[in-house]
């Protein structure tokens, strides 16, 4: 069973941002479900480790509770990371987490951004400030990100809309079948990666070498992938 991670940079509770980020959440369940397959949701409240991030931040030494945190977000398949917008960025609780992060933390893992705020004019913070934090540890963000104003709070707006294009992205790239490394297109690197030196749609020839990740070990033989199964009789 895969982990979803909701990363809540909320400071009220009860708390919109959160809100909208589990309303994102439970859409990406719902879609996760309907594949077949289960999904374990947790969520991280910043407004708890306040504390805990004041001190690392002046100290460096991180407290159990902030330890077992980044872990969590480490080790997650998915991620959503909501924050409210203070002075036209994230606020200073949500930066403060990611920078307890090591680099590279977050490679590959596909994050749903989500941003509230008091007025549509702060709609550009996902691509302006969140998108390139999350870049800058290797996350593979979404392209949709999920903004609400207080005027769309019960109002009849494009919010479910949005919520609903961000949960379907997330909800695909947890549910992927990867191919077979060698068998078929699929290099076998994930999404937004390319083997070293590669391109990522390049096929392999016979007598190839392939080099990159964890195909240094691999030659396609001669006769292409066909001479493998040569005389296999499927039992």
């Amino acid at each position: 069973m895969k982990n979803l991670v909701i990363v809540n940079a909320g400071l009220g509770d009860p708390s919109t941002t959160r809100q909208v980020a589990e309303r994102v959440g439970d859409a990406v369940v719902r879609r996760v479900t309907a594949a077949g397959e289960g999904l374990e949701v947790r969520r991280i409240d910043l407004r708890d480790l306040a504390a805990d991030l004041a001190t690392y931040m002046t100290t460096y030494i991180p407290s159990e509770a902030l330890d077992r945190a980044r872990r969590t977000v480490s080790a997650a398949d998915g991620l959503i990371v909501a924050t409210p917008v203070f002075q036209g960025s994230y606020s200073g609780l949500f930066k403060m987490f990611f920078d307890t992060l090591e680099m590279r933390s977050l490679e590959e893992v596909p994050v749903t951004m989500v941003a509230t705020a008091g007025t549509a004019r702060h709609s550009m913070v996902l691509d302006y400030a969140v998108r390139p934090l999350l870049s800058f540890l290797h996350a593979l963000v979404l392209p949709t990100g999920v903004f609400a104003d207080t005027a769309e709070f019960g109002a009849d707006s494009g919010l479910s809309a949005r919520i609903e294009r961000a949960a379907g992205e997330l909800a695909r790239q947890l549910t992927v079948v990867r191919g077979v490394r060698g068998f078929t297109g699929d290099s076998g690197v994930p999404d937004g990666a390319a083997s070293a030196g590669k391109p990522r749609d390049s096929r392999p020839v016979a007598g190839e070498e392939l080099q990159g990740d964890g195909w240094a070990d691999f030659r396609v033989p001669e006769g292409g992938f066909a001479s493998l199964l040569a005389g296999h009789s499927g039992s």
